[in-house]
C-alpha cells in the first residue's frame, strides 16, 4: 500500500468524538483522528513491515499515521539519526510510548538512546528515554541484568522533575526494572526506598507508587515463579 492509500483507510476511520475522549486522557497533538490502537494494530499486520511507507506515514504529521509508522517500521533499517529526528517530534505521550515499545526498542541503539534521551531537558525527549527504559525491560529478553542496573543512576538524578509525563515514565522504568527478574527487584525497591527520602514531591511519589507496586503479591509471586 502506498502512504496515500494508507492515508485515506486512516481518515475512513477518523472519529471526531474520540478525539475529545482523548484529550480526557492527555492525549494531544496536531491532526488528531480519533482513532483507536485495535485499528492501527490490524492495519499494521495488513501492510507488514514497509519501512518507505512508515517514512511516509510519519512525515505526514498525522497522529495515527506516526503511530501507525512505528509499528510497521523494521528495527533494523532504523539509524540513529532517524531517531532523533522521530523524537523530535513527539508531542503527545501515546506516540512517544507507541513509538519506543514498537520500535525503537529493537534498534541497536536503544540502550544508549534510553541514556541519552533522559538527560535531555525537553519534556517528550526525556520521556521516551525513560519509557524505552521500560520498553526494553519488558522486550529485551536475552540481555542480561548488567544492562539495566545502568539505568538506575538517571532515575536517581532526573525523578525530581516534576512534570506528569516524565515523573510517570521514570516511575514506569523503575517499576519496570524491577519487575523484570528477582536479581532486579531488590535493587529497584533500594533505589524507590532512596527516592522516597529525598527532598522533591515528585521523587517521593515516583518512590512509593513503585515500591507499592513491587511489593505486591502478584509480583512477588511472579518473580518467584520466572
Amino acid at each position: 500500500m502506498t502512504t496515500k492509500e494508507v492515508l485515506a483507510v486512516l481518515h475512513s476511520h477518523a472519529n471526531p468524538d474520540n478525539v475529545k475522549g482523548m484529550a480526557r486522557f492527555g492525549v494531544k497533538g496536531k491532526q488528531l483522528m480519533g482513532i483507536s490502537i485495535p485499528v492501527l494494530r490490524a492495519l499494521a499486520r495488513k501492510t507488514g513491515k514497509d519501512h518507505a511507507l512508515a517514512q511516509g506515514l510519519w512525515q505526514s504529521g498525522f497522529h495515527e499515521a506516526r503511530i501507525l509508522a512505528g509499528m510497521i517500521e523494521d528495527p533494523l533499517r532504523v539509524t540513529g539519526q532517524q531517531m532523533d529526528s522521530w523524537v523530535a517530534g513527539f508531542d503527545s505521550w501515546d506516540v512517544c510510548d507507541q513509538v519506543c515499545g514498537n520500535v525503537f526498542d529493537r534498534t541497536p541503539f536503544a540502550y544508549a538512546k534510553a541514556a541519552e534521551w533522559a538527560a535531555s531537558e525537553v519534556e517528550y525527549t526525556r520521556r521516551a528515554g525513560f519509557a524505552l527504559m521500560a520498553a526494553l525491560a519488558v522486550h529485551d529478553k536475552k540481555s542480561t541484568d548488567t544492562k539495566f542496573v545502568q539505568f538506575f543512576p538517571l532515575i536517581k538524578k532526573y525523578a525530581h522533575d516534576d512534570r506528569n509525563f516524565v515523573k510517570k515514565a521514570v516511575n514506569w522504568a523503575l517499576r519496570q526494572i524491577g519487575k523484570r527478574s528477582a536479581s532486579l527487584h531488590p535493587l529497584a525497591m533500594a533505589v524507590a526506598q532512596e527516592l522516597v527520602v529525598m527532598d522533591s514531591r515528585s521523587a517521593k511519589w515516583i518512590g512509593r507508587d513503585a515500591i507499592r507496586e513491587l511489593q505486591s503479591d502478584a509480583v512477588k509471586k511472579r518473580l518467584k515463579n520466572h
